[in-house]
């Protein structure tokens, strides 16, 4: 009876996850859904968010968990994680992988470690006839996002809430992406679980806590630098930028030209 009563959170929480799923459709009526479930506080409240919801009739689908074990040092204990989704009624997968190996030689081992995290999660979702991959990505992640492709890819863009892959037939969503990461930080007095610390070497060291750092410190200065960023972001916003540059042919031929002969 005592679990039973935790079973339960606030409802801003449910308000906007649902908020994200009916304005960008990401959950409907017969889907099988498999969950990244690391361990860590973002998506153990995505899992335990969705469980409850499924629970109560909110939403109907089916929810699985999946922990890559990435291959670091420090290995995942998957028994907190096994026990956690267990309470929740959730069929728990444990997948070990060697990606730790392959990214300790990249330049970039956070993006190179995205990238295979979830091609291994994708397949992962294929190969067990799951029609959707949650992910716990929220607010904070695509406005860093966002800043981190302008500053590090010159280009403007950030991660969508739904994206279908065409090759796979998967759609990833990303029901948390109206949460603040304060707000996370908040839930997790309100989950059954106490979420495992983060293993990887590189954690802190990266661009995008760079970019977090950044940000940070602007918002210190200017509380309205996140709300401003957030909204560039979105599509339908003024924007005016210069023309793309000149074919590179064309600029050649106009440079070789003799203006000193009249």
């Amino acid at each position: 009876m005592g679990f039973e009563m935790k079973l339960s959170l606030p409802k801003k929480y449910n308000q906007k996850i649902l908020r994200a799923s009916r304005e960008f459709g990401l959950i409907v009526s017969g889907d099988r859904i498999l969950v990244g479930f690391s361990g860590g506080k973002d998506s153990a409240l995505l899992l335990f968010a969705l469980s409850l919801l499924v629970k109560y009739g909110v939403i109907q689908a089916e929810l699985f968990a999946l922990t890559i074990d990435l291959g670091f040092e420090q290995k995942v204990d998957p028994e907190p994680l096994q026990e956690f989704c267990s309470r929740l009624g959730v069929k728990f997968y444990f997948f070990p992988t060697n990606i730790a190996r392959t990214i300790q030689k990249d330049k970039d081992p956070c993006a190179c470690c995205s990238y295979l995290r979830r091609g291994c999660m994708n397949k992962f979702a294929v190969e067990q006839g799951f029609n959707k991959v949650a992910l716990a990505h929220h607010h904070d992640d695509a406005v860093e996002t966002f800043l981190m492709s302008i500053i590090y890819s010159g280009q403007i863009r950030t991660f969508a809430p739904k994206t279908y892959l065409d090759r796979s037939g998967v759609t990833i969503i990303r029901p948390l992406v109206y949460l603040r990461e304060r707000e996370i930080i908040a839930a997790t007095r309100f989950l059954p679980y106490k979420p495992v610390p983060k293993l990887c070497p590189f954690d802190g060291l990266t661009y995008r806590q760079k970019v977090k750092d950044l940000i940070a410190h602007l918002n210190a200065e200017n509380r309205w630098v996140y709300p401003n960023l957030a909204k560039a972001m979105r599509a339908g916003r003024p924007i005016e930028l210069w023309p793309p540059e000149i074919d590179s042919e064309r600029l050649r031929a106009d440079q070789d030209i003799d203006t000193t002969k009249g």
